[in-house]
């Protein structure tokens, strides 16, 4: 599964200005892994519970995470993007 489509959420933009440069590096990085497969092993992809059921996560680092949601199988919305506190 590739996806072809990634649309922003205004809180992942605004989340995202506020990132160290380093960490955006990173996220460029990991991005490109995404497209290519969103479920690479590199990504630690996983499904998210309770109030966020409907949501998944990926690493970019031990400290970030994007939060996403799948649109259909080639598009997804970043919902948001930060450390363990983007699930609260």
């Amino acid at each position: 599964m590739k996806i072809e489509n990634i649309y922003i959420h205004p809180r992942f933009e605004k989340n995202y200005k506020r990132l160290p440069q380093k960490v955006k590096d990173k996220t460029k990085t990991k991005e490109i892994i995404f497209r290519n497969n969103p479920f690479d092993p590199q990504l630690k992809t996983h499904k998210l519970v309770g109030k966020d059921k409907e949501c998944w996560s990926f690493w970019i680092d031990r400290n970030y995470r994007i939060k996403f949601v799948f649109l259909d199988s080639k598009s997804v919305l970043f919902l948001d993007i930060g450390t363990h506190d983007i699930y609260k």
